[in-house]
């Protein structure tokens, strides 16, 4: 009864942990985080031992980090190819998380869209990048 205690604490320790890696802002951070909780979490229950929960976790991270970068080239291919030199970045306002775009100066609220991500100009239709931080 007390070893099942301790994994239940230990797996939830990680599980905890792998959330709060999970709100890194990346969908390859995110995929990792996430990842790794689902594998501590099927790791542990399937062994019932440490052992598994952590080699389930470093699976789970790893699958789940491969999951979030192909995400990511995904959206970053809906731009098409970036242009010489890249995407640019959008410019600072005396709002936090509201920046304007590099084209056409529109204000956008970007403080839902990770930082380094790309964000479509509906003006311009051009794609440029939140900066990475406010």
């Amino acid at each position: 009864m007390i070893m099942k205690r301790k994994l239940f604490i230990l797996i939830s320790g990680v599980a905890l942990s792998s959330f709060i890696l999970g709100s890194c802002e990346s969908p390859t951070g995110a995929g990792a985080g996430y990842g790794a909780a689902a594998g501590a979490i099927i790791g542990g229950a399937a062994t019932g031992h440490a052992r598994g929960a952590a080699i389930g976790a470093a699976a789970g991270a790893a699958t789940g980090a491969l999951i979030g970068h192909a995400v990511q080239v995904e959206r970053e291919s809906r731009c098409g190819p970036p242009p010489p030199g890249g995407w640019p970045f959008a410019r600072y306002t005396n709002t936090p998380g509201v920046f304007r775009s590099p084209y056409s100066g529109r204000r956008y609220d970007l403080s839902g869209v990770p930082p380094g991500q790309l964000t479509r100009d509906v003006d311009t239709g051009q794609c440029f990048r939140r900066p990475y931080r406010d």
